[in-house]
C-alpha cells in the first residue's frame, strides 16, 4: 500500500461542525484534515491505497456516505498550471520554460496553453505539458507520474458534469453526449 496526498473541495455542511467530524472519522474518514479558506471547504487526505484512483475514489465515497448533503466539487491539486508552476515542477527556470514554450529552446512543439492563450498570464493543463517533458526531453523523473494528472483531469470533469449536468437542458446535455462521442460520468 502507498500513502497518496490530495485535498477534496467540498460543499455542503460544515464539516468541522463536531458531529459531522465524528460521522466523517466513523466512516473512515481519520485520514483527512477538514479545513476552510473563506467560503471553500476542504478536506486534506493522506490515504492508503493501492493506486492514486483508489485513494480519491474511496474517500469520495467515504466523505459523501458519511455527512448527508456533502459533495465533492474538485480535487487538488488541478491540472492547470502558470509557466512559473511549470518550471517550479519540471526543476527548470521560469526563463527556460519561457523559451521552451516560444519555440526558442528544445525541440520544439511545445503544447498550447489552454486558457489565456492571447494573454501573458496563460495556463496549460499539466498532463499535456508533463507527456511533452517525457516524449520530447526523456525527462520523466522531472515531470511526475503523468497518469495521475490525467485522471485529475477526468476526475474533475466527471465532478464539473455531475454538478452541472441538470442546469443544462437535455438538448444541450445531448449534443455534449454527441460531441465528445461517449456518455459522461
Amino acid at each position: 500500500m502507498t500513502t497518496h496526498q490530495f485535498i477534496l473541495i467540498v460543499e455542503g455542511p460544515d464539516l468541522q461542525d463536531p458531529a459531522n467530524l465524528d460521522s466523517l472519522f466513523a466512516a473512515g474518514g481519520d485520514d483527512a484534515t477538514p479545513g476552510r479558506i473563506g467560503d471553500v471547504q476542504f478536506l486534506d487526505f493522506d490515504r492508503e491505497a493501492e493506486g492514486f484512483g483508489e485513494a480519491v475514489a474511496s474517500a469520495m465515497r467515504d466523505v459523501e456516505a458519511a455527512v448527508p448533503g456533502v459533495r465533492v466539487i474538485q480535487l487538488e491539486p488541478d491540472d492547470l498550471v502558470t509557466m512559473a508552476e511549470i518550471a517550479k515542477l519540471a526543476g527548470r527556470t521560469r526563463q527556460s520554460i519561457d523559451l521552451l514554450v516560444r519555440g526558442e529552446r528544445g525541440p520544439g512543439g511545445f503544447p498550447a496553453p489552454a486558457t489565456h492563450f492571447r494573454e501573458r498570464q496563460r495556463m496549460w493543463r499539466w498532463p499535456e505539458v508533463a507527456s511533452w517533458f517525457y516524449e520530447a526531453c526523456g525527462e520523466p523523473h522531472r515531470v511526475g507520474d503523468p497518469g495521475r494528472w490525467q485522471f485529475t483531469t477526468l476526475f474533475n470533469a466527471g465532478l464539473t458534469w455531475r454538478r452541472f449536468e441538470d442546469d443544462l437542458p437535455t438538448e444541450e446535455r445531448e449534443l455534449i453526449r454527441q460531441a465528445i462521442g461517449r456518455e459522461p460520468a
